[in-house]
């Protein structure tokens, strides 16, 4: 891909710019969201990208509630080494008592950095930047991986990305007509369909009883919960279903036993992150990397971006069930901030702050 280069350097004055939700909102209106992931994605397959380990700090609040912080770093470059480079890193933190309280459950922000002095140039809201991330990603693999031809997709977990992955299907797949949905909480699924009542998309939303219902009721599951407890069997599964497993455990393992094919997009980072059920079957040996064998044994296909790449074909769910499971990559970030940072200062959105102050 090619990045835009980080305007106006810094100086002694070390101005950075701050983007609000409105802001990143209204920047990332004007861009095409899934185009950028793609680019990364090729950038990504192809060793041009930066990708640490994620620092991760876990401990629990005066509630009792699981809290987490995570800082995400990387940067993304092209095929071109005099080309600029996007630098940047999201922190995004997690309480699980937020929804009780009225708040999203996670927050953070994005930071970009001047590649020159590397102090930061950017610092924006990072909550939907994320979600938009994580949607744009959804409708990549849908676009190359899923079936050719759906109306009706079913959203399992009904918060705040349910309602970017919504938008996100208006968008890129206006035949889609129907969304089947269910949360734990009765009440988010009653809000999530006036939601998409009231911002006038174009979908008519059937709220299920069951996860187990909804998951049959369409061969589109795009799973957005925060469980670490899997439900879904292979039998919950129609023949030819794709399954968006965006969150954590929400499929059981039997489910990547029989899967007709399996994508990443990254196997190293999943890998790493025992924490989340494909990671453990990784470590397990129950599912392979991708280039290797057993019989009997599922084997990762590859990633998305060896897909975009073509350097591993697509497969479309046929008889059986294609899983995408990506863990989310902090390069996808910047990359999509580096944009969003570049139409801000084109079109003067934001605020500038001064890191320095009467005393520079």
């Amino acid at each position: 891909m090619t990045v835009q280069a980080v305007p106006d350097p810094m100086t002694r004055t070390e101005h950075l710019l701050f983007l609000d939700r409105a802001a990143v909102r209204a920047c990332a209106a004007d861009i095409d969201p899934v185009a950028v992931v793609e680019d990364v994605l090729r950038a990504h397959a192809a060793g041009h990208t930066t990708l640490p380990a994620e620092g991760y700090l876990p401990w629990t609040n005066s509630h009792g509630a699981y809290c987490r912080s995570l800082a995400m770093l990387g940067s993304v470059g092209d095929a071109d080494p005099t080309a600029p480079r996007a630098y940047g890193m999201k922190l995004i933190n997690a309480a699980t008592s937020n929804p009780a309280q009225g708040k999203d459950r996670a927050g953070g922000v994005s930071f970009l950095f001047d590649a020159e002095t590397a102090r930061p140039a950017v610092v924006a809201e990072a909550a939907y930047l994320s979600a938009l991330r994580t949607g744009a990603y959804t409708m990549s693999s849908l676009r190359h991986l899923g079936p050719e031809h759906f109306q009706e997709v079913t959203f399992i977990g009904c918060g705040a990305q349910a309602r970017t992955h919504a938008e996100l299907l208006a968008r890129y797949f206006p035949a889609v007509h129907t969304l089947h949905v269910h949360d734990l909480l009765p009440e988010r699924t009653s809000a999530f369909a006036a939601w998409a009542d009231g911002s006038g998309l174009p979908f008519t939303v059937v709220p299920h009883g069951r996860a187990e219902q909804a998951a049959a009721a369409s061969t589109v599951v795009i799973t957005l919960t925060v469980t670490d407890t899997g439900y879904l069997t292979p039998d919950d599964l129609r023949s030819g279903t794709f399954v968006a497993h965006v969150s954590l455990d929400d499929l059981l393992p039997e489910v990547f036993d029989r899967a007709q094919a399996l994508y990443v997009d990254d196997v190293e980072l999943i890998r790493d992150n025992p924490r989340r059920v494909l990671g453990r079957l990784l470590g397990e040996g129950r599912v392979l990397a991708p280039g290797t064998t057993k019989p009997g044994t599922a084997t990762i296909r590859g990633t998305l971006g060896d897909v975009l790449t073509g350097a591993v074909p697509a497969e479309r769910p046929g008889t059986g069930v294609v899983v995408s499971n990506p863990f989310g990559m902090a390069v996808l970030d910047v990359g999509l901030l580096a944009r969003v940072y570049a139409t801000a200062t084109a079109a003067g959105h934001g605020t500038r702050l001064d890191l320095l102050g009467a005393d520079q």
